[in-house]
Formats: structure tokens, sequence, C-alpha cells
């Protein structure tokens, strides 16, 4: 076997239907588009929900509730997460850079700590939003909370 005897699997190439080419190609007049009507027409596109002139379920459904333009989005982490990192690469204090590097946020998340999980170690924890029992948990250890 070489280049020049290549040749695709059968079956898996098939002639395109040539429309439009003459009533002798049986694809002539209509082109298999049917008579009359808005899908025989060049150009012709269905808008995105369209239902064939009734009126649309996103029309039809009401609208409620509101989004807030002012709701911060924070990527929780728990204090047991903090534990296991500061186990691991042997630290004291953890900031937004030690979460970057160990793949926990990105670079331009706004951090929470959260109170899930045990902590044994005093860590001195920076981050932009504590919860009440990670702060406890945290400062029964004599460890401190620094909000960014």
């Amino acid at each position: 076997m070489d280049l020049s005897n290549l040749k695709p699997a059968r079956g898996s190439v098939k002639r395109s239907k040539r429309l439009g080419r003459g009533q002798g190609s049986g694809k002539g007049g209509t082109s298999t588009r049917g008579h009359k009507g808005a899908k025989s027409r060049s150009g012709y596109s269905k808008k995105i929900g369209f239902e064939g002139g009734q009126m649309p379920l996103q029309r039809r459904v009401p609208k409620y509730g509101f989004k807030n333009v002012n709701r911060k989005e924070y990527k929780g982490i728990n204090i047991g997460v903090l534990q296991n990192l500061a186990e691991n690469n042997k630290l004291e204090k953890i900031d937004i850079e030690v979460l970057i590097k160990a793949g926990l946020v990105s670079k331009n998340a706004q951090v929470k700590i959260l109170g899930k999980g045990t902590l044994e170690k005093k860590l001195e924890v920076h981050a932009h939003a504590f919860s009440k029992s990670a702060v406890a948990a945290i400062e029964a250890k004599n460890g401190t909370v620094v909000k960014l």
C-alpha cells in the first residue's frame, strides 16, 4: 500500500445533490423546495423562536425577577482547604497569590473564606470576605484575618 492507491472507506463519501440543473436531473424546477411559501424563497432564514406566526414562547411567558447590577460574585474557599494547603506547602500566611499558584482561584476572582472544615494551625489569611464561622475558627487558633 502507498499514497497512490489510497481511497476513502466504502459509503463514507456521498455525491452532493445538484439542484436546479434542469428537468432531466430530477431536481430541476422547484429544486426540492416545493411550491410557493417563505421556505421556497431565496434568502429565507427562520428567526430564532419563530412559531409560524403564533406568539412565540419567549413572548407568551411573563418576565419576572431582576438582576442586581451591584452583586459581588465571590469564589468560596473553605478553611479545610486552607488547612490542607498550609500543611502541604508549610505556610503560615495564605493570601491571594498563594491561592492563584495553587490553582484554586483565577487572578481576577474575589475570594470569600467559608467555615467548613477544621483548622489545626495558626494562619494569617488575606481575602476579600469572610464568613462569621470562618473568622471564629481562624481566631480560635490565634490566627489573623486580613480583609482586602
